[in-house]
C-alpha cells in the first residue's frame, strides 16, 4: 500500500516562502503524478497544482500560478510544493495526493493515495 507522508509547514508572515515535501513508500516506480490540495476553515478542499510524471508538466490553479512551484527528487520518490510571496489567503491545510494514472487533473476524486496534511499559516 502505498503511504504518502509530508513535512514543513508552519507559520509566516506575507511574502514569505515556504516548502512542503511529501515522501512516498510503498512503491516500486512510484510514476505519479503528484497532486497537492488544500483546505481552508469552512471552505472545500481546493486544487493547488499537480505535477505529472511523463513529461514534467504543471497543471496549476490560477490563484498559485506564478507563486508556487513543484519539483520531485526521484531517488527518493520525494515531491517538493515551493510556494513564494504567501499571502494570508493561502492558509489552509495542504495535501498531497498521488494519482497513479499520471493524469494530473485538478479534482480530488482522481487521486488515488493522499498525505495527512500539513497547517500551513500566513499572518499579515
Amino acid at each position: 500500500q502505498v503511504q504518502l507522508v509530508q513535512s514543513g509547514g508552519g507559520t509566516v508572515q506575507g511574502g514569505d516562502s515556504l516548502r512542503l515535501s511529501c515522501a512516498a513508500s510503498g512503491c516500486t516506480l512510484c510514476h505519479f503524478a503528484m497532486g497537492w490540495f488544500r483546505q481552508a476553515p469552512g471552505k472545500e478542499r481546493e486544487f493547488v497544482l499537480a505535477l505529472r510524471w511523463r513529461d514534467g508538466s504543471t497543471n496549476y490553479a490560477d490563484s498559485v500560478r506564478g507563486r508556487f512551484t513543484s519539483s520531485r527528487d526521484n531517488g527518493n520518490h520525494t515531491w517538493y510544493l515551493q510556494m513564494n510571496s504567501l499571502k494570508p489567503e493561502d492558509t489552509a491545510v495542504y495535501y498531497c495526493a498521488a494519482d497513479a494514472t499520471d493524469y494530473g487533473g485538478s479534482y480530488s476524486h482522481e487521486y488515488d493515495f493522499w498525505g495527512h496534511g500539513t497547517q500551513v499559516t500566513v499572518s499579515s
